[in-house]
């Protein structure tokens, strides 16, 4: 027999003795591992309860939108200081901000559709100026007052021809029925600017005065009309209501 190996009294080597069992993890070990998960669970709830309370951010202001809502605050400015202001004043106030709004030699041109071509380039030159300084003149008229009116922004869509609609409200506080009005802009090298102004929602500004302006070319003649939206400027200026088709 081999004497490095115990044997039984039969002589078969004996079965070596069964390991000794894994002791159990102490008390104080597993409530350690109970206080870790407890922190890590408290830790968990505590950040989405910071996340949930976390305001959320704002999307950024279209720049179409934006030009809208600066010729708005400029708008309701006027009308809060529009005793004060004066028609002369109130013209002064809005003019810078029109003409960085509005495309006044695009709209110019579509006013007289396919009688614009026929124009020489100094007549050209003196709608546009004369189209400027009428819409200059209606809005420093029309917007001559005010009863704690607010304009809303509702929504900028897409419109055919790669421009865009900012759809918006003037909001009443008279009884009277709210106003819709909706720009219509494209994009210049100079950024957005209004092409058409849609009043109560639907009704094109510049199609009505292009519907007007080419009667009366037609059939007056071009310097007719010159002398019609002159005349129509000074009556403004003095505070009268002018028969306007787009108003």
């Amino acid at each position: 027999m081999n004497p490095g190996i115990a044997h039984t009294s039969s002589g078969f080597p004996s079965r070596p003795p069964r390991a000794a069992a894994r002791a159990p993890a102490s008390l104080a070990a597993r409530v350690a591992a109970a206080s870790l998960a407890a922190r890590v669970a408290s830790a968990s709830l505590l950040l989405v309860a910071m996340l949930a309370a976390a305001p959320a951010r704002s999307e950024p202001t279209p720049p179409a939108t934006a030009v809208i809502e600066q010729l708005h605050a400029v708008l309701l400015d006027v009308m809060k200081h529009a005793d004060e202001l004066g028609f002369e004043g109130r013209y002064r106030k809005l003019e810078p901000t029109l003409r960085a709004t509005f495309d006044f030699d695009f709209m110019a041109e579509k006013s007289l559709g396919r009688y614009w071509r026929d124009l020489s380039e100094a007549d050209q030159e003196r709608m546009r100026d004369v189209f400027a300084r009428f819409t200059l003149s209606t809005y420093a008229n029309r917007f001559a007052g005010w009863t704690g009116e607010r304009f809303e922004t509702h929504a900028q869509e897409d419109a055919p021809r790669d421009t865009v609609f900012v759809r918006t409200e003037l909001v009443r506080t008279d009884g009277e029925e709210n106003i819709e009005i909706n720009y219509r802009l494209r994009e210049t090298p100079s950024g957005w600017r209004v092409i058409d102004v849609l009043l109560r929602g639907t009704v094109s500004e510049l199609a009505l005065r292009r519907s007007e302006y080419s009667s009366v070319i037609k059939r007056d003649g071009f310097e007719s009309l010159i002398a019609s939206l002159e005349e129509k400027i000074a009556d403004l200026a003095s505070g009268k209501v002018v028969e306007d088709p787009a108003s």
